[in-house]
């Protein structure tokens, strides 16, 4: 039986907010480097890091959406996003940096969405699928707005990494760990996977048939 959460609020909220902060500079980094103006970096940071927990809420029929009731949202991603922008020329390379705050972006909301799933009562598979929803919507309306191939879309080790970590969480819950130790657990499982695999260059295999 998959027990009740017991984080404190005030750490929920932090770790909300430590993934829209890194997913606004994720978005505002690629949104800088094709050329977007103060307007455009703004948008792609606001869609990057609310997007995938507000197709959460409309999915899950949370009304209103967590951001229209608590503006400090908008006021961080504006702010990170302005910040950012200031400063962006200390980025000599975009990659690397986009990649690692998307990491954190991914283990942060990954255990958001899971989390409210299951305090909606949904089933298990649910809140797997609606901690990677959570995690992946935002990026994957980013890397679209700024004509990418969206990153969740390759073979990169992404979405995996998110149900990696809802898995281990389901597993240890099964043998009674506690669940403010186990969220731990799962933020460290899905951030450690997604960053090994950028370090040892793991992919998915894709099925091709041979004509």
């Amino acid at each position: 039986m998959v027990h009740t959460f017991i984080f404190p609020d005030i750490l929920l909220y932090l770790l909300d907010m430590v993934g829209v902060i890194a997913c606004a500079i994720a978005g505002t980094l690629l949104a800088q480097h094709k050329g977007f103006d103060i307007s455009g970096c703004i948008l792609v940071a606001m869609v990057n890091a609310i997007g995938g927990g507000t197709l959460r809420d409309m999915a899950l029929d949370r009304h209103p959406l967590f951001w229209m009731t608590d503006l400090n949202y908008v006021i961080v991603i504006t702010v990170t996003s302005l910040i950012l922008q200031v400063f962006f020329h200390l980025y000599h390379k975009i990659d690397n940096p986009l990649k690692f705050f998307d990491a954190i972006g991914l283990a942060s909301f990954s255990v958001i969405g899971f989390k409210i799933a299951l305090t909606q009562d949904m089933s298990p598979l649910i809140a797997v699928m609606m901690g990677v929803w959570t995690a992946i919507i935002g990026g994957l309306l980013r890397d679209i707005i700024c004509n990418e191939i969206p990153l969740v879309l390759q073979r990169e080790i992404y979405i995996s990494a998110s149900v990696a970590g809802s898995v281990t969480y389901l597993l240890l819950d099964y043998f009674g760990v506690n669940p403010g130790i186990n969220e731990f657990i799962m933020l460290s499982v899905i951030f450690a996977v997604r960053m090994l695999a950028l370090r040892f260059d793991w992919h998915l295999p894709s099925i091709r048939l041979v004509k």
